[in-house]
């Protein structure tokens, strides 16, 4: 699972490291490298592996596939994917178009989410941080942790 902030440089190429504990967390999986979209809800870059948009993928599967439903989901996320892979020192050439998206300039936010990663405009992600934790205190925000799994001999 992907956990933690971290702050890096873009290079001149559009190059920016991804966090080293996130590459530790893809390095199992076919594909090296992350996949990243645009997201739909916040001024971020939604980035995972592709086991994770696999799950997406399947879940979207739920859907009648010639909704509406359906095709702004694989619009907005499928459709709009890019396959970015890991350089030999953990870099990813970072599409205009995505660092445009997310207004994001010389220096990028990583922020772990779980299962998928964001990526933001550093400035931007600490107001947002801000801002969620601000709504968590004041909603008086729970979780119900869930019981461990049994596993039977």
């Amino acid at each position: 699972m992907f956990i933690g902030t971290f702050e890096n440089k873009i290079d001149r190429k559009g190059r920016v490291s991804v966090p080293y504990s996130f590459r530790q967390v893809l390095n199992t999986q076919t594909f090296n490298g992350i996949v990243a979209f645009a997201s739909y809800r916040e001024d971020a870059i939604e980035a995972c592996g592709y086991d994770f948009l696999e799950r997406i993928n399947e879940s979207m599967e739920t859907l009648d596939l010639f909704s509406k439903e359906h095709d702004d989901l694989a619009t907005s996320i499928l459709g709009n994917s890019h396959s970015l892979t890991f350089d030999p020192e953990g870099r990813i050439g970072m599409p205009a178009e995505l660092r445009e998206s997310a207004g994001i300039t010389d220096r990028a936010a990583f922020v772990g989410k779980g299962p998928l990663f964001q990526i933001w405009e550093p400035d931007a992600l600490r107001q947002h941080m801000a801002e969620a934790r601000a709504r968590a205190k004041a909603e008086g925000r729970s979780l119900s942790l869930r019981k461990p799994a049994v596993i039977t001999p």
